[in-house]
This record gives structure tokens, sequence and C-alpha cells, in this order.
């Protein structure tokens, strides 16, 4: 997954301020993340490193979304995922990978032993791991390359 470079990306949020809201979602994406990483069988890790970026999604949403034009509440609803793409389009590619994995994740969750293989299941979690780290980045909340580089 490639990702827009720092200096191109849309601040946060004006002046830089995280809203709590935002926070405590990315937290909670951290937290469902290192669950995912202890459960043993497949299904439940990949369904639980799935919700994880989910939360990761939304925490952008909730950092970004701006009230709507009350006839767009009328629309049908739009998943995460295409909302993501829309606030924070240098997630689009992140958006496109967990909406085609959505599938799996629901019949992980229906109980279906064999939807996804431990492997993809693994895979998924250091996938996560990645998007997590980048949405903090993204956020503000960690430094991004060009800020680690002049650190350094």
């Amino acid at each position: 997954m490639t990702s827009v470079p720092p200096h191109r990306a849309r601040p946060p949020h004006p002046g830089g301020h995280v809203p709590p809201s935002a926070l405590s979602l990315v937290g909670q994406a951290r937290r469902g993340l290192r669950e995912a990483a202890v459960l043993t069988a497949p299904p439940d890790r990949y369904a639980a490193a799935h919700l994880a970026a989910l939360r990761a999604a939304a925490g952008v949403l909730a950092a970004r979304a701006h009230a709507t034009d009350p006839r767009s509440r009328r629309r049908r609803p739009t998943s995460a995922w295409v909302l993501l793409t829309a606030v924070a389009p240098e997630l689009g590619e992140w958006a496109a990978f967990f909406a085609a994995g959505a599938g799996k994740r629901a019949a992980a969750e229906a109980g279906v032993d064999r939807a996804v293989t431990a492997r993809e299941a693994d895979d998924l979690v250091r996938d996560v791991e990645t998007f997590v780290a980048l949405v903090e980045t993204t956020l503000g909340l960690l430094p991004g390359p060009a800020l680690a580089a002049a650190a350094g």
C-alpha cells in the first residue's frame, strides 16, 4: 500500500486539534489490534483485525467529517470505507483493500470456519498494524516520515 506524501496530505483537523472521539476510536483500534494478535482461531483473528481497521477509519472520520447538508442525510447509507475515501483520499487504497475484505469478515463473524486461513488472518493483522500507524500519523498523533527525517 502506498499513501500520499505527507506534504500533500490534508491536515488532520483545523488547528491541529484531534477531537476526543477520534482519539478514543484510534485507542479502541489499537486495543482491538492487540486482541486480534493473541486470538488463536483464524476467523476470530481476522474479524478482530478487520474491526480494528474499521475503528481506525472511524477515528479519521470523526476528526475530518463536517456537518452535512440535511438533505444528504436522506441518501442511502454509505460504508465507512466509502466515506473514508471521501474525507481522506490519501487513504483510498487502504479503504478499497478493507472494503474488499468485509465479506470475509462477515463470514468469519458468522462462524464459517473455512472463511479465512491462518495466513490470511496473520497477513491482515500485519496490514492493520500498518494502517493504524498510518492513521495515527495522518491525525498528527505520530510524527510522519518528513518529521522523523528532520528529527534524525
